[in-house]
């Protein structure tokens, strides 16, 4: 079982939705957990925020930045574990807001050999908007009902919200998805993690999660699949920070780790 957990996520000039998210993780069932900021290089609006929103907070948060030098989150993610204190790691996306019982479900779910791969809700702009503080504390927020009422598409993908129990543990094991690390929702031990060295800090965006998985994974790690069970709804936004030649770099990396089997980067946390 996890002592203190290390709940880590990147954020980048995106005061609204980190309010959001920091909100859901207010409300956590489990509170024995800390949470790191990783900043991708935002401007000083967003460190004030967080200090003010420190002063009024119980959670413990750490805010960890470096400068800006364009889509960097595999350096920013490295230096957030790196201050971790929790022997076990849960990560997520600032743009993904919690359910009152995630960091529970990664603490209930942990087990030594393994990691966990969770998924997303995936909210349109109008819903995105529309959740307010009241709408997270109350559940809201991750009510199917109240999202169709408030913008999400009456033939949109309900499952992942309405499934609860025995029943999201039985979606978890039947319903087939990539047994991949996925960075807005996965969890596992520092230690296996400062093993295989992080992430590599040469990929950019596309694949940069999975592939530090597919490490894990070489190394000798099972995994399992808590996507039913450990919820949190992604907020939309923009990705002007995407270009394929930076997806291409991931790829052929990503490849090579692949066919080489490898279970550990020279371009990681540490680089000596």
């Amino acid at each position: 079982m996890p002592q203190l957990i290390s709940v880590i996520f990147t954020t980048y000039n995106s005061i609204d939705w980190l309010q959001k998210v920091l909100w859901g993780f207010e409300c956590q069932t489990d509170q024995n957990f800390e949470v790191i900021i990783a900043d991708d290089g935002s401007t000083t609006d967003t460190k004030d925020f967080i200090n003010a929103f420190k002063k009024s907070s119980k959670l413990k948060i750490k805010h960890v930045w470096h400068e800006d030098n364009g889509f960097q989150k595999c350096i920013i993610l490295n230096k957030a574990i790196t201050a971790a204190e929790g022997n076990y790691l849960v990560f997520t996306d600032g743009d993904c807001i919690p359910r009152k019982d995630f960091v529970k479900t990664h603490r209930d779910y942990a087990t030594p050999g393994y990691f966990l791969s969770g998924g997303y809700f995936k909210l349109p702009m109008e819903t995105s908007k529309a959740i307010a503080q009241q709408d997270v504390a109350s559940g809201d927020a991750f009510d199917i009902n109240w999202l169709m009422k408030n913008g999400y598409p009456a033939k949109g993908k309900k499952l992942r919200l309405t499934a609860s129990g025995f029943q999201a543990k039985l979606c978890n094991w039947l319903i087939p998805t990539a047994k991949t690390w996925n960075g807005h929702n996965a969890s596992g031990w520092k230690a296996d993690i400062i093993k295989v060295n992080g992430f590599d800090e040469r990929m950019q965006y596309g694949g940069e999660d999975c592939e530090m998985g597919d490490r894990l994974k070489f190394s000798g790690l099972k995994v399992k699949r808590i996507r039913y069970s450990a919820i949190c709804v992604h907020l939309d936004h923009a990705r002007g920070y995407v270009n394929q030649a930076m997806k291409d770099k991931n790829k052929a990396i990503r490849n090579e780790t692949i066919k080489d089997k490898k279970t550990y980067t020279h371009f990681g946390i540490s680089q000596e």
